[in-house]
């Protein structure tokens, strides 16, 4: 992960394993769920499959879902 500290605005992520990489410095990145955004320092859900973060494990269960529902 970049350490350097962000600027204000959406960061642009590369979602890896277990690790990000930041592309564009910023301060958050938005849900791909809830749009809420989430400040990069408390990120925990991400798919990597997706490239996309999640807010909170609810809002992982939903893409789950979601994504099982339109298969």
């Amino acid at each position: 992960m970049n350490r350097f500290e962000p600027i204000g605005g959406e960061a642009v992520v590369q979602y890896l394993d277990s690790d990000l990489r930041v592309l564009k410095p910023g301060a958050f990145v938005r849900c791909a769920v809830t749009g809420k955004p989430i400040p990069l320092d408390e990120l925990k859900y991400w798919s990597v499959e997706r490239q996309e973060a999640y807010s909170s494990p609810e809002a992982v269960m939903t893409r789950v879902l979601q994504a099982a529902s339109s298969s």
